[in-house]
């Protein structure tokens, strides 16, 4: 197959979709789990979100919240800005809100614990790295098309009053009702006050940047439904929720998640993600193509083979331009039939604890130890798409290492199994 002419085919297709955007709102569906409130929702609404968009005679604020909570971001957590590009590319106006105050407690949808805190540092740190990881899909650089704003510009200057105020507009048995503190409540764990504000404040991001539209996973409506409601008790038009598919991981059983490793980082090398994605499961593919591209799903190969190698090449494409996306399909046939990552078994290592400086040398991704240090000096290691930046990283067992690939520059990494 001739990955690239097969693009330039799929892409002239895409360009004459495009040119009817405002005309349709297949854009604006695609990919979509569900969009509320409907007219016949009991919400008092008595128009859709197409109708909105259709009768609005401005660019419509389209919000979408981002906690910086850890260093990286996956082809999961892209969904969601993906779909912002897609109303910038309507003429809508992106409002991407970095929570580096909300990411000070963390979102506790989903957990069965409380979230560690993270200092001012840690936030700022990887605020700016969620920034440079989204740069390849958002429109940054057109007029008025996007807002990047930081939660701690209204936040951090809510009196105890306002906080109050905000306290005021639920009860318990609403913040209750929502799933993870729900199941947290009758399990007995803790579930500590703190946590109650963090639905409040992400739901005031909503009413300082004055959202029309909100954008979140399905696990997220309870949050975009609290900022429907401050909204309202603002005196503001309540935002409309967009909300879109959990992507399942590479294993195909699990949501992608970076502790059950089976995620594909948007900072990853184009070869390792490449590899990753061809291995994608045939029954996850469609999922993948409507979430992750933009290729219209009936000019796709009919080959399942073709298929993962297509979508592969598709998405480092994206992120790393088509002579990297060619490059990595090459390195993949020359690496064996399946395109897999050269292993390194730690079993070789006889005595753990041990210091990731001579796991290089070991590897041979170095030298020797020495090299490994001055490696890691420089900046030139990561670790599961990680940067190592201290020579004197050590690791107690061996199964803190399992399945993590080790990167020296661009284009030397093995991964390390048992």
């Amino acid at each position: 197959m001739n990955i690239i002419n097969l693009t330039s085919q799929v892409q002239s297709v895409v360009n004459n979709e495009s040119s009817s955007m405002t005309q349709n709102f297949s854009w604006l569906h695609r990919g979509v789990a569900e969009i509320f409130p409907q007219p016949h929702d009991d919400d008092h609404e008595t128009e859709s979100l197409e109708k909105r968009l259709v009768n609005a005679n401005r660019p419509l604020r389209v919000k979408l919240g981002i906690d910086p909570t850890g260093a990286d971001i996956h082809l999961g957590h892209s969904i969601p800005v993906r779909k912002l590009r897609a109303f910038q590319d309507a003429g809508h106006t992106a409002v991407l809100i970095i929570g580096d105050f909300t990411a000070r407690i963390g979102d506790p949808t989903g957990k069965s614990h409380v979230r560690c805190q993270l200092t001012e540092g840690d936030v700022a740190q990887n605020a700016q790295t969620y920034l440079d990881q989204v740069r390849p899909i958002l429109d940054f650089d057109t007029p008025g098309s996007l807002e990047v704003r930081y939660n701690s510009e209204w936040l951090s200057r809510l009196d105890l009053g306002k906080v109050l105020q905000l306290l005021s507009t639920m009860t318990v048995g609403q913040m209750l009702a929502k799933e993870g503190f729900a199941e947290r409540y009758k399990k007995e764990n803790p579930i500590f006050l703190h946590e109650f504000l963090y639905p409040l404040m992400q739901a005031y991001d909503s009413v300082a940047t004055e959202a029309d539209v909100e954008l979140g996973g399905t696990d997220q409506k309870f949050n975009i439904a609290v900022g429907r409601d401050l909204q309202r008790h603002f005196g503001l038009k309540p935002q409309f929720g967009l909300l879109l598919p959990i992507l399942i991981g590479t294993d195909g059983v699990r949501k992608m998640s970076k502790s059950l490793n089976n995620y594909v980082g948007l900072s990853e090398h184009p070869s390792q993600k490449y590899q990753k994605i061809q291995a994608v499961p045939d029954n996850l593919l469609s999922q993948y193509f409507e979430l992750l591209t933009d290729l219209p799903l009936d000019s796709l190969p009919e080959n399942p083979r073709a298929r993962q190698e297509f979508l592969a090449w598709e998405i480092v494409r994206q992120y790393h331009g088509e002579v990297a996306a060619t490059e990595a399909k090459e390195a993949a046939k020359s690496g064996g039939k399946e395109g897999t990552l050269l292993e390194f078994s730690l079993a070789a290592i006889v005595q753990f604890p041990v210091k990731l400086a001579f796991i290089l040398g070991a590897t041979g991704l170095c030298k020797s130890t020495a090299e490994g240090k001055r490696k890691i000096q420089e900046g030139g290691v990561r670790l599961d798409g990680e940067k190592v930046t201290d020579a004197d990283t050590t690791f107690a067992a061996p199964g803190d290492l399992y399945f993590k690939v080790l990167q020296v520059g661009k284009k030397n990494f093995v991964r390390l199994v048992e």
